[in-house]
């Protein structure tokens, strides 16, 4: 009975500090909704990507709550159990951090990447030895289809850590092929139909085409020729290098010009 009229004693005591904590710890939670919905209305302008936006409003609510539950046992008097309470979140932190590091790394590198934006869904990409379209950027995880059909899941770290090539970026991409041709043929004439025809090109750059000779055979000369597609509105990199070839073969047969297989 002493107990008991002591814990009541001490409870009516300290039932202000109870109705005070719980009218401050209410406060924090209104303050914790409302600021989720600011961050993640602003964050989803920003980056128009919904799981980064949900991401970062929850740990701002979860962040919020917890100053408000650690402010309302600081005012009911439990500074002991305030302290248990951050030593153990540190420890659960800590081994959490060792546990799921490669997860940790990959989320990282997802928000940077959603953030810098190096590249978009759609665009051509070139890294650990895949190369094709993006289709879908997570916060850990990239997916490219691949040119041969493929689709290929790399974790985000392993992208935002090593070198990658975005060739959506750029206006105009290099295509390149040879040609061997014999000595018999005329061959300062060789290059001049060779630049005709891809000069008939519109989608080449006209001031951007290299047609050099590089190498001597036994009985042919190696033929290079570098030109410059846009990627603006006109065929594809694959496309633009077949009609160029194609150009280039009908204007030799036309010509009488003949070209070596490569041995």
């Amino acid at each position: 009975m002493e107990k008991l009229e002591h814990w009541t004693i001490s409870f009516i005591d300290m039932l202000p500090n109870i109705v005070l904590a719980a009218i401050v710890f209410t406060v924090f939670i209104l303050s914790a909704r409302f600021i989720r919905s600011f961050l993640a209305n602003i964050l989803s302008r920003a980056t128009q990507h919904a799981s980064v936006s949900n991401l970062f409003s929850a740990l701002a609510y979860l962040l919020v709550l917890s100053i408000g539950l650690f402010t309302a046992l600081s005012i009911l008097q439990l500074n002991k159990a305030v302290s248990s309470l951050l030593a153990g979140a540190g420890i659960i932190g800590l081994a959490l951090g060792f546990a799921f590091q490669d997860l940790t790394a990959n989320f990282i590198s997802g928000i940077f990447m959603v953030f810098k934006r190096p590249f978009e869904v759609g665009d051509i990409l070139e890294t650990n030895d895949c190369k094709g379209h993006v289709e879908q950027i997570q916060l850990r995880t990239t997916t490219i289809y691949t040119y041969d059909g493929l689709h290929v899941t790399i974790p985000n770290k392993d992208i935002f850590q090593k070198l990658f090539i975005n060739h959506s970026k750029s206006d105009q991409c290099r295509i390149e092929f040879s040609f061997n041709i014999p000595y018999v043929q005329d061959l300062d004439k060789v290059i001049e139909k060779t630049r005709a025809a891809l000069e008939s090109f519109s989608f080449l750059s006209k001031d951007k085409i290299h047609v050099r000779y590089s190498e001597i055979g036994d009985t042919t000369v190696k033929l290079n020729i570098w030109c410059w597609v846009s990627q603006n509105g006109n065929p594809k990199y694959l496309d633009a290098k077949n009609q160029a070839i194609l150009g280039i073969i009908q204007a030799y047969k036309k010509e009488g010009i003949i070209v070596v297989p490569a041995t």
